[in-house]
């Protein structure tokens, strides 16, 4: 598995288990009614995306998982465990996207892996959203996977920190040694992520 070639089949499983926990169970969530008022949107628009408005409704990530007893219990080297990974990691790489979003001009905010350039000075990379994914933890599902190339190499960034990405969205899958996306953002603005002020009551 790309990112997990030194984490034991166990650790790997239950990574992957605690990934979708950080996503919020947004599967469950019902759809979203944004996507097809945004196509109505002016060409210029630009749309603050949330991750959950990525994946389609109904589709379950962890519905592979589902009856298959108490994943802790796992013993690593179990021909089994390894063979469920296998399972759950080509699921999750054919994650399917929302087409909706295809060519719409979106701002979303996340984690930066970084794929090519030099440090501090990122040409490519992925966003993810939560911390540790793809690199401490398996890869999220695709469509919880963006493939960014910035239009001016992002500066002053290490690998993990949090960023916006101001871009046109496409529903096209890539390939890396880090994980397969299923949307990708060419020509991408990317700056450092900055929490919004908390506003007092």
């Amino acid at each position: 598995m790309r990112s997990t070639t030194r984490t034991t089949t166990k650790a790997a499983m239950l990574a992957l288990v605690a990934g979708v926990a950080l996503l919020g169970a947004a599967p469950a969530r019902a759809a979203d009614p944004k996507p097809a008022a945004a196509k109505a949107a002016p060409a210029s628009a630009v749309r603050q995306l949330k991750w959950e408005e990525m994946v389609p409704s109904g589709w379950d990530p962890v519905k592979i998982l589902k009856g298959r007893g108490d994943l802790s219990r796992l013993q690593d080297g179990d021909a089994k465990a390894s063979a469920m990974l296998r399972e759950v990691r080509e699921v999750w790489d054919a994650a399917p996207t929302r087409p909706e979003l295809d060519g719409q001009k979106v701002r979303l905010p996340g984690y930066l892996v970084p794929l090519e350039g030099q440090a501090g000075e990122w040409k490519e990379f992925l966003l993810v959203p939560y911390f540790g994914a793809c690199i401490h933890s398996p890869p999220p599902p695709a469509n919880q996977i963006v493939h960014v190339k910035a239009a001016l190499p992002a500066k002053g960034l290490r690998s993990m920190d949090t960023v916006w990405i101001t871009g046109t969205m496409h529903t096209e899958r890539r390939d890396t040694d880090m994980g397969v996306s299923g949307y990708t953002v060419d020509g991408a603005m990317v700056e450092k992520y900055v929490e919004p002020p908390v506003t007092p009551r």
